[in-house]
């Protein structure tokens, strides 16, 4: 009686492994560059960032101060598109919609008003190529305040975090500015991103993790 083969045409699984590949290649969104790089403070807090609805406050070793948006639910997208248009209109910038759809898929900005028309109308995967000077912070202009305002109006209903990273060698203006904009829009809690490190030997928050890690 003749054996059959136990041979396995492996073709088709590796067709479907190509079409799998090929799927999530066309389907996953990269992230844009940061038009920034900030060299954060170190710090001995194990709180770790979580997705959530936040404002977030940059500012650079230059002082340069940038704003975005994250929302913690994908339905919760077009509050970025309503953000920009808010503040298109209070500021009557005259943003076109491919403009507004632009800060849609990136919301970090660096500039003033006067120039932000310029920074939109370019992709944010090339945004990095355009020097950004920052949003406007000092004591005769700070227009944080003006994007702080309209973000609250846009999160209404929303527990919302203000996150806040400046460089370790930025200088105290612009954190003074920033503070002065939060305050401004009645914010008085706020989170600092550090860089995290371990706690020193023999303290008290070293002993405390000790226990817990065991």
């Amino acid at each position: 009686m003749p054996r059959k083969s136990s041979d396995t045409d492996m073709t088709p699984f590796v067709d479907v492994a190509f079409l799998i590949l090929s799927f999530f290649m066309l389907a996953t969104k990269f992230k844009p560059p940061e038009p920034v790089t900030i060299t954060t403070p170190h710090s001995v807090s194990a709180d770790k960032l979580k997705q959530q609805d936040a404002i977030n406050i940059d500012f650079d070793s230059a002082g340069r101060v940038f704003f975005s948006m994250n929302v913690k639910l994908n339905s919760d997208e077009p509050l970025k598109l309503a953000l920009i248009r808010n503040i298109n209109q209070a500021k009557n910038l005259g943003l076109t919609e491919a403009e507004m759809l632009n800060f849609k898929k990136s919301t970090i900005v660096g500039s003033p008003f006067s120039q932000l028309k310029q920074v939109l109308s370019v992709d944010p995967i090339h945004r990095q190529d355009i020097k950004q000077i920052g949003v406007p912070v000092d004591s005769t202009n700070n227009e944080l305040t003006v994007w702080i305002n309209n973000a609250i109006k846009t999160f209404e209903g929303h527990q919302v975090d203000y996150m806040i990273k400046g460089d370790n060698n930025a200088k105290y203006p612009s954190f003074k500015g920033v503070m002065d904009a939060l305050r401004a829009n009645d914010q008085y809690k706020y989170k600092l991103i550090t860089d995290p490190k371990a706690a020193p030997p023999g303290t008290d928050l070293y002993l405390e993790r000790q226990k817990k890690s065991k």
